[in-house]
C-alpha cells in the first residue's frame, strides 16, 4: 500500500543539474530502504543510489561524486541531486522502496517492493 510519487526531471544541457523528488504515502521513509534506478532506451534498468532505513547511503561507481541521495523525514520525501550531468545520464529515473528485511541486494531492482512512475531525464550535449 506504499505509493511513491516522483517529480522533477526534464531536459537539461550537459554540465547542468537536476533535483528529483520522491514523496511516499502509506509508510514513513525512515522505516524503508529507498533506491534510485535508471533505465536508458534499449538498456537494462541499473542501480544508481540507495538510502538505507538506518540512514547510510550507497552509490553506483558511475555516479559517485556527482549524485547525492538525501531524505527529509518531515516531508516523507527522498531526493536525488544530480550534478555535472552527461549525455549518458539520459534515462528514465525510478524511485523504489523496500522493507529492510528483504533478502535481495539493495542494488537489485527485483529486491524492491514499490516503484514510482519514472520521470524522464534527457541530457543534451
Amino acid at each position: 500500500q506504499v505509493q511513491l510519487v516522483e517529480s522533477g526531471g526534464g531536459p537539461v544541457q550537459a554540465g547542468g543539474s537536476l533535483r528529483l523528488s520522491c514523496a511516499a504515502s502509506g509508510r514513513a521513509f525512515n522505516m524503508l530502504t529507498t533506491g534510485w534506478f535508471r533505465q536508458a532506451p534499449g538498456k537494462e534498468r541499473e542501480f544508481v543510489a540507495a538510502f538505507r532505513w538506518s540512514g547510510s547511503t550507497y552509490y553506483a561507481d558511475s555516479v559517485k561524486g556527482r549524485f547525492t541521495i538525501s531524505r527529509d523525514n518531515a516531508k516523507n520525501t527522498v531526493y536525488l541531486q544530480i550534478n555535472s550531468l552527461r549525455p549518458d545520464d539520459t534515462a528514465v529515473y525510478y524511485c523504489a522502496a523496500r522493507y529492510p528485511n528483504s533478502v535481495s541486494p539493495i542494488t537489485t531492482n527485483n529486491g524492491y517492493d514499490y516503484w514510482g512512475q519514472g520521470p524522464q531525464v534527457t541530457v543534451s550535449s
